[in-house]
């Protein structure tokens, strides 16, 4: 009788392949199953009576939400096993072919041999709530990065001298190209006309007048027409226009965040990490899905982070190092900024920095120390609120200090 079991999945949209193999690397069997809740329990009373199973899927992306929740409300022990492995292992396996029912086996394989896989959790649901509200932050702000460099090649064709006036990334700049995006446009207007346009979309009066000044200036220093230039103006006001509503969308949905992220359990805790603001904090519970313990360690996390450098020796050389090639962005960034931002305000952070630049690092290196540092930070305060307890700028010691990066 079997007793022991890794199942392997290769999930995909509509359908994933399930195997299972045994203790010795045998094929017990091997189907295709819809992504359906009850195929899914299907496949699980085919186990049901085995002493130990364990799943292995090869993706966490939405595409296997349903199979995860399925799995874990049934109590299943599921690891992870990347792509990347998969690909790897695959070349340990003999044949050649590339099939979803071969990437199954692949994965059972890899989750018999391999006990050093992550396991893969639910996350709570404000940890849920966050992940899809700040994963729709971004793609509106690639959106609005996009459109803004679509506008500025735009303007640089028909009017380059209106095009370095402003700052097209905030309100003001996009404001006055809404109606006035061509020298003729702007010659035709007279200074109240320009006035009132700019306080109907909400510029603040201070600024108007330093903006018609500039407009002027640009309108005339230009003083013909270029081909095509009506059309352009018209795609100009057009995407001003799209730009001005996807400003306000992003600001909407910064709002919307703020409320979630504070009824989290660690928000506090967060918050009080110098660096790390409302949205920083929602993105780290969004990638971390909220259970730092999942990690192990601070340097475990530092590693997901890609701030711990990994040895790169060879022949002679030895005691070299280089930044990993695997890690997740997302979790970089969030603690980079933290450092960017931190080390700009007077305190501990500040003085860390300017420490690791008397000791010769680059501006670089040293924000990459002191995001390794926050990293330990963000560790001990989320595992022990009372080590440190925030005092002013910066922090107050208050119990044993984390080891510096």
């Amino acid at each position: 009788m079997v007793e022991n079991v890794w199942v392997g999945v290769d999930v995909g949209r509509h359908a994933h392949h399930a195997a299972a193999v045994d203790a010795h690397g045998a094929i017990l069997w091997s189907r295709r199953i819809r992504n359906d809740q009850t195929e899914i329990e299907t496949v699980l009373e085919r186990v049901a009576d085995m002493e130990s199973v364990v799943w292995a899927i090869d993706m966490t992306a939405p595409e296997s939400a349903l199979l995860r929740g399925v799995l874990i409300a049934h109590r299943q022990q599921v690891r992870y096993v990347p792509g990347r492995v998969v690909h790897s292992m695959t070349g340990a396996f003999a044949g050649e072919g590339k099939t979803d029912a071969r990437d199954a086996v692949v994965i059972a394989q890899t989750a018999r041999l391999r006990t050093d896989l992550a396991l893969v959790a639910v996350p709570d649901d404000l940890a849920i709530e966050l992940e899809l509200l700040t994963g729709h932050r971004s793609d509106l702000v690639t959106e609005r990065t996009r459109g803004i460099n679509r506008l500025r090649g735009l303007l640089t064709r028909s009017f380059p001298g209106l095009e370095r006036c402003f700052d097209y990334s905030t309100l003001t700049g996009l404001a006055f190209i809404t109606r006035f995006a061509t020298p003729s446009a702007i010659n035709a207007a007279t200074d109240e006309d320009i006035y009132d346009h700019l306080r109907g979309q909400g510029v603040r009066r201070p600024t108007i007048p330093k903006m018609i000044r500039a407009a002027r200036a640009a309108a005339g220093g230009q003083t013909i027409a270029l081909s095509g230039e009506a059309t352009t103006a018209l795609l100009v006001q057009q995407a001003a226009a799209s730009l001005i509503a996807l400003t306000r969308q992003i600001a909407d949905l910064d709002k919307q965040i703020a409320p979630v992220f504070r009824r989290h359990r660690h928000a506090r805790i967060l918050e009080s990490v110098p660096g790390i603001g409302t949205r920083s904090g929602a993105e780290l519970v969004a990638i971390t899905g909220g259970d730092f313990a999942s990690f192990g360690s601070a340097a475990k996390l530092a590693a997901h982070a890609g701030l711990a450098p990994v040895p790169h020796d060879s022949g002679n050389r030895h005691g070299t190092l280089r930044r990993p090639q695997r890690y997740h962005r997302g979790l970089r960034k969030v603690f980079y900024m933290a450092a960017l931002n931190s080390s700009q305000r007077d305190g501990p952070s500040r003085e860390f920095y300017q420490r690791k630049r008397r000791e010769k690092r680059s501006a670089v290196h040293a924000l990459i120390a002191l995001a390794r540092r926050l990293v330990d930070v963000v560790w001990a305060l989320v595992r022990d609120e009372r080590v440190w307890s925030l005092s002013g700028p910066g922090f107050r010691q208050a119990g044993p200090v984390p080891a510096a990066a």
